[in-house]
């Protein structure tokens, strides 16, 4: 699952909103209990982006990094949430940062998944110049997931044009990923996007307000759009 870093400010203007979080946790539990392995990739957004840096001068490659960082704050955060949930979870960084997290090893992750912990994937693909969506579809790929799912914050799925600034804007149920690429449309961005497509890998985004979401999408219900080769 990929969460955005704005989908966690919850109604804040910026940083992290405990009770967010905690429906978040809350959720995931709740799927990990039935016995799905759940790995998750945060964004930082919430707390710095790379692309706003770069608009008010700061080096481009600086400015990742720091965002980077900021997926670490939130993996913590979110870590903290699950065990209170009684779930474990395991951190595992991109960037070597031993004192509060894993770095990031394939075969240590999907070992935790076996054992039934939940694996938070923090900052990133360890790379400037690449997004978390990215880092999303090349750990989905390497853990061997069946889907990636996309939480979005007060979206429903995939539209023809942005619900907030177009009145007009039509609801995508079902999108390949070659169209949605073609059409711009905002699943993630183009270099993710391609990955899923090239490797097969569904993405479901949907919206992660309505707290039953998850558990419908990995019952086999329709929930937001379907994107597939």
């Amino acid at each position: 699952m990929k969460v955005s870093g704005e989908s966690l400010m919850g109604s804040l203007d910026y940083g992290t909103d405990p009770e967010k979080i905690t429906a978040i946790a809350r959720q995931l539990a709740s799927i990990q209990s039935r016995g799905v392995e759940v790995a998750v990739v945060v964004g930082g957004g919430n707390i710095f982006r790379g692309l706003a840096a770069q608009a008010s001068g700061m080096d481009r490659a600086t400015g990742d990094y720091m965002g980077m960082l900021a997926t670490v704050l939130n993996a913590l955060a979110l870590q903290d949430a699950l065990e209170k949930q009684d779930v474990q979870t395991r951190v595992q960084s991109a960037i070597a940062i031993s004192e509060v997290a894993e770095p990031y090893i394939r075969r240590r992750a999907m070992r935790h998944l076996e054992k039934g912990r939940i694996v938070i994937f923090a900052a990133g693909t360890g790379n400037p110049f690449f997004t978390t969506d990215t880092a999303a579809a090349l750990r989905a790929i390497e853990m061997h997931a069946e889907v990636i799912l996309m939480a979005k914050n007060g979206v429903e799925g995939v539209y023809s044009a942005d619900p907030a600034k177009d009145p007009d804007a039509v609801f995508i149920p079902e999108i390949t990923h070659m169209e949605a690429i073609e059409r711009r449309l905002r699943v993630m961005d183009s270099t993710a996007l391609t990955l899923c497509m090239e490797n097969r890998l569904p993405i479901v985004v949907f919206n992660m307000g309505d707290e039953r979401n998850i558990d419908r999408i990995v019952s086999g219900d329709r929930v937001g759009t379907l994107v597939r080769t």
